[in-house]
C-alpha cells in the first residue's frame, strides 16, 4: 500500500479530543435554528463560513457559543451526535471519547437530562448498528467559577447509573488564558473520588505552567493540546517518562493561529521525542476537517512516515479509557495493516 491517503483512510483510529458541539455544521445550525425559532447573527450558511477567520481562541469561542444556542431538545443532541458518528465511521474511527459542555446548554434552560439522552442515544445506536465504541466526557467551562462546576457535577450525578459505561469522566475546556487549572482543583478531586477519569485542556494558548498545573493540581490523565509543553525541557522530559498522552489537534492549532503554518507544527517533533502524541480534530465543523483530514494535512506538512502514522493510531487506542481486551484487536489490526 503506497498511497499514504489510502493508508490513513484504512487505519483504525480512536478520537480522544472532539467537542460534540464543535461538530455542528452550518447547514445543521440553520436547520435547527428554523425548527426552534432561534434568530442567528448570520444571514446564511455562507456568512457563517466567512466568519471562520479566527484571530485566536476567544474569537472562535464567540461563534461556537452562538452556534450552540440552536441546540434545545434531546432530538437536537441526538442528530448532532449521529451526524458526527457517521463521519467518524467513514474515517475508520472505531472509538471516540466525546467532550460535551452542559453548562453551555443549562444556562439557556436546556435540561441536563436532554443533553445526556441525545448524545447517549446516538452512541448506543452506533454501537448496535456498527459496533462503534463511544464514551462521554463532561467538560467544565473554565471561564466560569469552580462553584458552578461543582453544581454541574452534582446535577449530573443522578444520571450516572442510567449512563454507566458511557459517561466515564470529566474535562476542562473553554478560554484558557487567565483560568489556570488550579482554579478547579477541588471539583477535580471530587470527580476522582467518585471514580471518574479526568482530562484537561492545557498548553494551547496557556503557558507550560498550565500543563504542570493540570498534572499536579488536577492529576489529569491526559493533556488536551499540550503543544506549548515543548517550551519547558524539564516538563517535556516528564511527559516522556510518564507517557502522559497529549491529544493534539493540528488543524485547530492552525485555524486558531497557535501556529502560522502547519509545517511549523511541533506534532512530529513531540512524537519523535518519545511523547505519547495522539491526533484529533477538536471542533471539526469550525476548523476545516474531521479526523482523516487532520491525519492527511499533518502527514503532508510534516513528512510523517507510515510508521509514524501507525504510531499515532496506536497511541490513540493506548491513551483511550478502554480495557486491554477492547484495545487489543484494534492494535492487532493496525499492526497487520502496517506490515503490508
Amino acid at each position: 500500500m503506497t498511497d499514504p491517503r489510502e493508508f490513513i483512510h484504512r487505519l483504525p483510529k480512536a478520537e480522544l479530543h472532539l467537542h460534540i458541539e464543535g461538530s455542528l455544521e452550518p447547514e445543521m445550525m440553520f436547520a435547527l435554528a428554523r425548527k426552534n425559532g432561534i434568530a442567528l447573527p448570520y444571514a446564511s450558511v455562507e456568512a457563517v463560513r466567512a466568519a471562520y477567520d479566527f484571530s485566536d481562541l476567544q474569537s472562535f469561542l464567540d461563534l461556537y457559543y452562538a452556534g450552540a444556542a440552536v441546540l434545545r431538545t434531546e432530538r437536537d443532541f441526538y442528530e448532532l451526535t449521529a451526524a458526527y458518528l457517521r463521519r467518524a465511521i467513514a474515517d475508520e474511527v472505531r472509538h471516540a471519547e466525546l467532550f460535551f459542555d452542559p453548562q453551555t446548554h443549562t444556562a439557556r434552560g436546556v435540561p441536563l437530562a436532554a443533553v445526556f439522552a441525545g448524545i447517549a442515544g446516538a452512541l448506543r445506536q452506533a454501537r448496535a448498528e456498527h459496533g462503534f465504541s463511544g464514551r462521554m466526557i463532561l467538560c467544565f467551562l473554565r471561564h466560569l467559577s469552580e462553584a458552578e462546576a461543582f453544581a454541574t457535577l452534582d446535577a449530573a450525578l443522578p444520571l450516572r447509573a442510567e449512563y454507566a459505561g458511557l459517561w466515564i469522566g470529566v474535562g476542562l475546556d473553554s478560554g484558557e488564558l487567565g483560568n489556570p487549572p488550579e482554579k478547579f482543583a477541588g471539583v477535580f478531586a471530587r470527580a476522582r473520588d467518585l471514580g471518574l477519569r479526568v482530562v484537561a485542556h492545557a498548553g494551547e494558548e496557556g503557558p507550560p505552567a498550565y500543563v504542570r498545573g493540570a498534572l499536579d493540581a488536577l492529576e489529569a490523565e491526559r493533556i488536551d493540546h499540550g503543544v506549548r509543553a515543548e517550551e519547558d525541557p524539564a516538563l517535556l522530559r516528564r511527559l516522556v517518562e510518564t507517557q502522559t498522552p497529549l491529544t493534539v489537534c493540528p488543524l485547530s492549532n492552525l485555524k486558531l493561529r497557535v501556529v502560522k503554518d502547519l509545517r511549523e507544527h511541533n506534532l512530529a517533533r513531540l512524537l519523535r521525542a518519545g511523547l505519547c502524541v495522539t491526533l484529533n480534530s477538536d471542533d471539526p465543523a469550525y476548523f476545516g476537517g474531521y479526523l482523516n483530514a487532520n491525519f492527511i494535512a499533518a502527514a503532508e506538512a510534516l513528512a510523517l512516515s507510515r510508521d509514524e502514522l501507525a504510531a499515532l493510531a496506536r497511541n490513540s487506542f493506548r491513551a483511550s479509557f478502554v480495557s486491554e481486551a477492547e484495545r487489543r484487536p484494534w492494535l492487532d489490526e493496525i499492526d497487520a495493516l502496517a506490515a503490508r
